[in-house]
């Protein structure tokens, strides 16, 4: 059974996080993607190897995801990098931190670099979508859907089994949130982990993350028939694999 934890950040609002206590250790922070929660394998697969290995371990879900308070619709990449910033603020402090971002999560991690920046000694990506509502969503919207989202402020996007509700805020708030031209200078280890069959999410995305990084050690795992999730039993391994590299 899994223990979820809750921290109340204003009246209004609640976020579920899971967490592995340690003293002076690094810290695995496991960012997950768009519309998805901590009920996935990704998760508890990171948490048990952090148990496994003694290592600090937060994972959260941001506002309007999984038992989180909020709505969904009035989320955006700000405000689910805020919260980010809070829960490592109150449950890393000072500890090293290594950042595991799933799709989305890439992101988000990719944000908490202005705050923790001499914490942060790894990244970890896994089918990375850093700016995807404009390159892979607004982009690619038709005269007529861009018409819809501007009039009704809306508009429900079909993408394989689900539904997505993507509002404008949502798209206008991702471009004050580009990272692509940003430069990071540190020596850090840098591994970027994409399927070569993800139908959601180009490999040319996680290409364009390892650019940012200058003077890291970086590299670039494709997953022969991966997909976008990478969540077989299979892929998972190749991920641990990697993330061990990472702490020794």
């Amino acid at each position: 059974m899994t223990k979820f934890n809750y921290l109340k950040i204003n009246n209004s609002k609640k976020i579920r996080y899971l967490k592995n206590y340690q003293k002076n250790t690094t810290y695995v922070v496991f960012l997950h993607g768009f519309m998805s929660d901590l009920e996935g394998k990704k998760p508890k697969t990171f948490l048990n190897f952090a148990k496994k290995n003694k290592l600090g371990f937060l994972a959260l879900e941001y506002s309007g995801h999984g038992k989180s308070s909020g709505k969904f619709t009035t989320g955006n990449i700000s405000k689910w990098t805020k919260e980010t910033t809070i829960l490592i603020k109150k449950v890393v402090k000072k500890n090293k931190i290594i950042l595991v971002g799933s799709s989305m999560g890439a992101w988000i991690s990719l944000n908490q670099f202005k705050f923790f920046k001499k914490q942060i000694v790894g990244f970890l990506g896994i089918g990375s979508a850093p700016q995807f509502l404009e390159g892979l969503m607004w982009n690619k919207f038709s005269k007529k859907m861009k018409e819809e989202i501007t009039k009704n402020g809306i508009i429900n996007l079909k993408h394989g089994n689900y539904e997505y509700p993507i509002t404008l805020q949502l798209i206008k708030d991702g471009r004050k949130n580009k990272v692509f031209h940003k430069k990071i200078y540190d020596k850090l280890k840098v591994t970027m982990v994409h399927g070569q069959k993800d139908e959601s999410v180009p490999v040319s995305y996680s290409k364009k993350v390892l650019k940012i990084f200058l003077n890291s050690k970086k590299k670039l795992v494709i997953i022969k028939k991966g997909d976008h999730s990478l969540s077989s039993p299979k892929w998972l391994n190749i991920l641990l694999k990697e993330l061990k590299i990472m702490i020794n």
